[in-house]
């Protein structure tokens, strides 16, 4: 499994449990983001390494740019980590205020899945995460 197909995954199942409010599928979503940021233990690395017996690939979403790494912390950890921070802080904290910060999440993170381009993860990579 790829990131690029995860983040279809993820997306897909956020837009379905908000236009049909499924309030507990969005707590799995944080939860399991959370956990993966927490742990590093993501599912498509996990499932990579059980199928083909590699990570995956490390230049994945990166476009060909060469990035410069100031830490060993890693883009896909703080992406996740910054989606569910993101999530939890729209729904349990401000939801109507930011109502629109979770739906607007959902089709860009979809959009990601589609085009292969993230540009959160991008933006992170250039901030210097490995």
């Amino acid at each position: 499994m790829s990131n690029r197909f995860y983040r279809l995954l993820f997306g897909a199942i956020l837009l379905f449990s908000l236009y049909f409010d499924v309030t507990a599928l969005l707590y799995a979503l944080i939860g399991v983001a959370t956990f993966e940021a927490v742990t590093n233990l993501r599912i498509p690395k996990l499932v990579s390494r059980k199928r083909h017996g590699s990570d995956g690939d490390p230049g994945e979403g990166c476009l060909g740019i060469q990035f410069t790494q100031r830490t060993g912390f890693e883009a896909e950890r703080g992406w996740r980590l910054t989606v569910a921070a993101a999530l939890a802080i729209s729904l349990f904290a401000y939801p109507d205020h930011l109502w629109f910060l979770p739906w607007f999440m959902g089709f860009a993170i979809l959009g990601a899945g589609i085009s292969g381009v993230c540009p959160m993860f991008l933006l992170l990579k250039w901030a210097g995460l490995r």
